[in-house]
């Protein structure tokens, strides 16, 4: 793949003549995720996202391939991230939109459609890595590391943070929650910091004060919230303000924090770690990025799709950059040929830099890029990097813990398979 920035692509791509362009064979993808829901901000704002690539690329003439041009449309389809609606879904987009590449959030919605998109070698995208296996040979996951990354926050704070010794955590009890549970896990025990106190939840009606009160009853150094959704981290990180915890706070994300701010106190959320940054942060200027003008970006997000940017709101648009590179490599958008363009591309740079593709030992093929992190901090009110974390670092001192621990928990591929059979 060029180390060509997309938009310096279309920079490059609008001063030269466009060929075929409003042809009317159209390039289809699939959007497959969660647009209502508890999952909501882990699917609506992908789409908006996705909806500026689209434009973006369609002003600059579409896909070129051969020498001719071909514009791309993305097809949604809202499957609350509900396994019957996800099978809908698929067959609908499949089956009438003779879709390229079908984009997802990924968890329980996947193993749902798994086999039915494997059959019909649909390539497909999931932000949740432990959803690879040798089954899903067209399942690609090259922007989220989702579990892996969060281990470069625990990391962070055992080097930064030597007064944190003890933690207690929770998650929901899915497919999303259960593997970053398992990671966090092994980050802990890597980094020496005792779980005091640990519980699932059922995603379906949690209660914030049943899981958070007994959790500040083991009076830990830190509380973790682990992947919950937006609305649970909201509640859980309200009701630890209303009973005055004063500790550390670690989740994976913090979509909106603005909000929680006001509702709590600059104070109160001084501190706050999780993992994604806000697009306008001054370390992202420094990186190689595909955006190439990140600030561009979140300032275009911003303004069409106001107080609406989450964890999620660039990473589909990153997963659309490295599949157009190389569908543009393979000259067509046939799934075989794009996936064999993308396992010879070796190494890729990613939304945070250059990334390398892994999982063959734990998920049995290296479907998932790995690279550097970013640790983010609330600071004055506002998201801030603090260090890009290396995760195949990380992973060459601790793998084996890691797939010890997602064993632990049934979360290994060959026994989700059995867990969850086959279906479609």
């Amino acid at each position: 793949m060029s180390s060509t920035s997309f938009a310096q692509r279309l920079a490059i791509g609008c001063a030269l003549p466009r060929w075929s362009v409003g042809m009317s064979q159209t390039i289809n993808i699939g959007f497959l995720a969660p647009l209502s829901g508890p999952a909501e901000s882990w699917g609506q704002p992908g789409l908006n996202g996705c909806r500026l690539w689209e434009d973006w690329l369609n002003q600059a003439g579409g896909l070129l391939l051969e020498g001719r041009r071909f514009p791309v449309r993305i097809h949604a389809f809202d499957c609350a991230n509900d396994p019957s609606k996800a099978m809908e879904g698929a067959r609908y987009l499949v089956q009438n939109h003779d879709v390229s590449l079908m984009m997802m959030l990924g968890g329980d919605a996947f193993l749902a459609v798994r086999d039915f998109l494997m059959r019909n070698k649909i390539l497909t995208s999931t932000l949740l890595t432990s959803d690879l296996s040798p089954d899903t040979p067209y399942l690609i996951a090259p922007a989220e590391s989702l579990p892996i990354y969060t281990v470069t926050a625990v990391d962070w704070i055992a080097r930064n943070r030597p007064d944190i010794k003890t933690v207690a955590l929770c998650s929901q009890n899915d497919a999303l929650g259960l593997p970053t549970l398992a990671a966090y896990r092994a980050a802990f025990k890597a980094a020496g910091i005792s779980v005091v106190y640990e519980t699932c939840y059922d995603p379906v009606s949690p209660d914030a004060a049943q899981i958070a009160g007994p959790m500040l009853a083991t009076r830990p150094d830190m509380l973790c919230w682990c992947a919950s959704y937006a609305p649970m981290v909201h509640a859980l990180t309200q009701y630890a303000f209303d009973q005055g915890f004063a500790g550390q706070i670690l989740s994976c994300t913090a979509d909106n924090y603005q909000r929680l701010v006001a509702q709590t106190s600059r104070e109160f959320m001084e501190g706050f770690l999780f993992q994604f940054p806000d697009f306008d942060d001054p370390l992202l200027a420094e990186k190689a990025f595909f955006f190439n003008q990140p600030q561009t970006f979140y300032q275009e997000y911003q303004d069409r799709f106001p107080n609406s940017w989450t964890a999620v709101s660039w990473e589909y648009a990153a997963i659309l950059d490295i599949w157009h590179s190389a569908v543009e490599k393979a000259g067509r958008p046939n799934p075989v040929s794009v996936l064999a363009a993308l396992r010879q591309l070796g190494r890729v740079t990613h939304a945070f830099g250059p990334a390398q593709w892994w999982g063959e030992d734990m998920f049995g093929l290296s479907h998932s890029l790995i690279g550097d992190w970013p640790v983010v901090q609330i600071r004055n009110g506002k998201a801030r990097i603090v260090e890009f974390g290396s995760i195949p670092a990380w992973l060459a001192r601790n793998e084996g813990l890691l797939g010890a621990e997602m064993a632990a928990l049934g979360q290994l591929w060959h026994q989700r398979q059995a867990a969850h059979g086959s279906v479609g």
